[in-house]
C-alpha cells in the first residue's frame, strides 16, 4: 500500500507511521473536535472513531460544547460525540484545529498529541503534526493517514471523509482542490459514500428560520472601495425574533462572496458572548493575514477571528480599516 501511495503531500511520511505506532500502543484515546465545530472537523474526528470502534481500540470524540450542527447527524457515531472529559486517556489526537486555543481545554503536557490540519495558522503544537495548508481539509489528510497505512476504509469512513473534503472545499469550488483531492473523492465513493444523498442531507435540511434570518442579514450589506469589500453583520434580537442559530446565517457570508465585483468579504455577529468575525476572499488577497492581526487565523482565502467586546459596528469599522490596508 505504501508504494502505492502518490500524492503532492507535503507532511512527512514517516509521521503518519509514527501516530499509527502512538495510536496502536495507547489504551485510550480522545479525538478532539474545535470549538464551535464544522463539517471537516466532525467528519474528520468521526472518521478516526470509525476505525477505533470497528478494532475495538477504546476512545471518545469531545467537543467542548453539546451544540453539533445537527444536518451532519446522519454520520455514523455522530450521537456519540460529547461533551464530558473522559476521567484517563493516554493519547489526543486534535482535527482541523488551526491554533491549540482552538482544543476548548487544556491538556496536560505528558499527554502525547497528534495534530491533524491543514490551516496556515498552525504553529505545529502537537507531538506529531500532520499538518498541511495546501489540502483541502483536514478529512483529506485524514484520507492520506488512510491510505499511506493501508487501514481499511468502510462506507462509514468513506462517507464521512467525503463529507469533510465537500464542505470545506465549498462543494469542490476552491482552489485548494487538485488532480490528488478528485481522486481520493472517487476513490471514497468506491468506498460506499454517495454523492447525491450526502449533498441532499447536507443542503437540503434547511430550517424555516435560516430564510426569516438570511433576508436580515442581507439588508446590512454594506459595500467599500467601489464595491471590491463587502460586510454584513447579524444582530443579537435578530437570532430572538426568528428562532435561527448562528449557523443559519453563515451561508450570507458566501452569497455576499457571489458578487462579481466583491472580492473581500466579512461577516460580524455576536456568538457566545463574543464577537466573531469570518472573512473570505477572491484572487491573490490573503485574509489570514488580516485575522492574524487580531490574533485569529485559518486560511489564504477563508479566515476568522474574534473579540471580546460586543460592539459588532465599531469591530466592523475596525476590520474594515485593516482590510483596506491589506488591500492596498
Amino acid at each position: 500500500m505504501k508504494k502505492d501511495f502518490i500524492t503532492n503531500n507535503k507532511v512527512d511520511m514517516a509521521d503518519y507511521t509514527r501516530a499509527l505506532e502512538l495510536i496502536e500502543k495507547s489504551r485510550y484515546i480522545l479525538i478532539i473536535t474545535h470549538v464551535n465545530p464544522d463539517a471537516d472537523s466532525i467528519s474528520s474526528a468521526l472518521a478516526l472513531s470509525n476505525l477505533f470502534f470497528e478494532n475495538k481500540i477504546k476512545h471518545k470524540v469531545f467537543n467542548i460544547s453539546s451544540d453539533l450542527p445537527s444536518n451532519l447527524d446522519f454520520l455514523a457515531r455522530f450521537d456519540k460525540i460529547t461533551d464530558q472529559l473522559p476521567k484517563f486517556f493516554d493519547l489526543a489526537i486534535s482535527v482541523d484545529c488551526g491554533t491549540i486555543k482552538r482544543l476548548g481545554i487544556q491538556l496536560d503536557k505528558s499527554i502525547p498529541l497528534i495534530n491533524f490540519d491543514h490551516h496556515k495558522s498552525n504553529n505545529d503544537f502537537g507531538t506529531i503534526n500532520i499538518v498541511d495548508p495546501m489540502k483541502s481539509s483536514t478529512a483529506e489528510i485524514v484520507y492520506d493517514f488512510f491510505k499511506y497505512n493501508g487501514l481499511y476504509i468502510t462506507k462509514n469512513i468513506a462517507e464521512a471523509l467525503y463529507v469533510g473534503i465537500y464542505d470545506d472545499s465549498l462543494a469542490f469550488s476552491l482552489g485548494r482542490c487538485d488532480e490528488y483531492t478528485f481522486d481520493k473523492v472517487n476513490h471514497l465513493v468506491e468506498y460506499g459514500a454517495s454523492p447525491s444523498s450526502i449533498a441532499n442531507k447536507l443542503k437540503r435540511r434547511d430550517s424555516l428560520a435560516k430564510y426569516r434570518i438570511i433576508p436580515k442579514v442581507l439588508n446590512s450589506l454594506e459595500l467599500y472601495d467601489e464595491g471590491k469589500i463587502g460586510s454584513v453583520i447579524a444582530l443579537h434580537e435578530w437570532f430572538q425574533e426568528t428562532g435561527a442559530h448562528t449557523r443559519d446565517c453563515e451561508d450570507a457570508l458566501n452569497m455576499i462572496m457571489s458578487m462579481h465585483i466583491v472580492k473581500v468579504a466579512f461577516f460580524v455577529r455576536v456568538v457566545d458572548n463574543e464577537c466573531r468575525v469570518s472573512l473570505r476572499s477572491k484572487g491573490n488577497i490573503d485574509v489570514s493575514n488580516v485575522a492574524g492581526k487580531f490574533n485569529g487565523g485559518g486560511h489564504f482565502n477563508a479566515a476568522g477571528c474574534t473579540f471580546d467586546s460586543l460592539d459588532i459596528e465599531n469591530i466592523r469599522q475596525i476590520v474594515l480599516k485593516e482590510i483596506l490596508e491589506t488591500t492596498k
